[in-house]
């Protein structure tokens, strides 16, 4: 298990970044022969974005609410993720035209993503007693102290905490 990080901390960065919702929502799960090409690339993707750093991935999570399987990123920029999802030699691409080829228009398996370019400033993120966790441990976090104590402050504003944090 991740080591915890006692204390408030706040996810931090003067960049803008993007956040990447990307899944599958299995429809009909007795067809797995159908749904499966849809499934099955994604975790190489994800292990090989992992191992190349400079191709913008900053962090992936997968969740699971059956029947959907979604994965939530974080990206570097969208020109980091477009081109990954355009390049040939990246696995986004032919797994992306098998697909179509399998899945074609059947509604075996749905697929959808959802983008979200997020500025500086315009997010704000906390984490209270939790090893690295989500977009604090894409893009990194500080102590959660003076402009990052409250969510108001995080997002640029000014505000009192409602609660004492125990610090």
């Amino acid at each position: 298990m991740a080591p915890v990080f006692p204390g408030r901390f706040a996810a931090t960065t003067d960049q803008t970044y993007v956040v990447f919702i990307v899944g599958i929502c299995i429809n009909k799960p007795l067809a797995i022969h159908r749904w499966w090409p849809a499934f099955s690339p994604m975790l190489p993707m994800v292990r090989q974005l992992e191992a190349q750093p400079e191709k913008g991935l900053l962090g992936t999570r997968f969740f699971l609410s059956w029947p959907v399987i979604q994965l939530v990123q974080y990206w570097r920029s969208y020109e980091h993720l477009e081109a990954f999802a355009r390049q040939p030699d990246d696995p986004h691409l032919p797994a992306w035209k098998r697909f179509n080829q399998v899945v074609g228009k059947t509604d075996v398996v749905g697929v959808f993503h959802e983008t979200y370019l997020v500025e500086p400033g315009r997010y704000e993120a906390i984490y209270v007693n939790m090893p690295r966790y989500g977009l604090g441990k894409a893009i990194g976090s500080d102590e959660a102290i003076g402009k990052r104590m409250t969510a108001r402050r995080r997002l640029g504003g000014q505000n009192e905490p409602a609660v004492e944090s125990g610090d």
